[in-house]
């Protein structure tokens, strides 16, 4: 595939809205995500934060709009407070969109998180709620071959703020990593898909505004917020996932 990208993000949530008001809503922050991944990819002559990048954003949960693959060359699913093996109107749509992309052979998919499981599901592989808790901060994902020769690391550091799981990889797909708590961390087939268990797009201060609010709100123990605090502010290797994105996009 050859730039310009035409890529399609899928908001399958919105921020919360200290979130939103200094970063907007998610198609934002990956657009600012994507922008650093082709600074960081080297090749401004192909693609950079100036030239090359078309994203758009579609709200998928309340206008359920969505791009026609006529018009797009990528489709990136964001993360979400939803759960991906529900049976939500809304969420039976998007798995039917993703089933019908991952039918033909031009449009890629990207997914983090949520869409990351959505993918899986659309695949016929099993989502559900992790024995195992709450993956949150900043965590190590250990990568497979594959996934050290796509992130160009030996192991990834990723923000995480998840539950739920994809349970298997679904047929067909390459495992990129896993995690003690979370044995499918990423997938990938050459030119139709590639995703991830965590979430490239945060930074510390998005994390932290989720991780305070959940704690607020009885969702995390203080156990869960005092160790996800201490790890917040770690390393992290978004952009290398972000330039893995283009990397993909550019396979032939």
């Amino acid at each position: 595939m050859k730039p310009p990208f035409r890529i399609a993000v899928l908001e399958c949530a919105q921020p919360m809205p200290s979130i939103q008001e200094k970063y907007g809503t998610y198609g934002d922050i990956f657009r600012v995500l994507l922008q650093l991944g082709a600074d960081t990819l080297g090749m401004p002559e192909v693609v950079s934060s100036r030239k090359g990048l078309e994203v758009s954003k579609w709200d998928v949960v309340y206008k359920q709009e969505y791009p026609s693959l006529e018009d797009v060359d990528a489709v990136l699913m964001s993360g979400s407070q939803f759960t991906a093996f529900h049976d939500d109107p809304w969420i039976l749509k998007l798995v039917d969109y993703t089933k019908k992309i991952l039918e033909q052979r031009r449009v890629r998919v990207l997914g983090v998180c949520f869409g990351h499981q959505i993918i899986a599901r659309a695949m016929g592989a099993k989502v559900g709620q992790n024995a195992d808790g709450w993956e949150i901060a900043v965590t190590p994902m250990d990568l497979t071959a594959k996934g050290k020769e796509l992130f160009k690391v030996d192991r990834l550091n990723i923000h995480q703020m998840h539950r739920d799981i994809a349970f298997e990889h679904p047929e067909g797909v390459e495992a990129l990593g896993s995690s003690p708590v979370c044995s499918v961390q990423g997938m990938y087939a050459r030119g139709r898909l590639i995703s991830v268990q965590g979430h490239p797009e945060f930074n510390q201060e998005i994390e932290t505004i989720i991780i305070k609010a959940r704690h607020a709100q009885g969702i995390f123990t203080d156990a869960l917020f005092e160790d996800a605090m201490g790890r917040v502010g770690n390393h992290h290797d978004g952009a290398e996932v972000s330039v893995a994105f283009l990397r993909f996009l550019l396979e032939d």
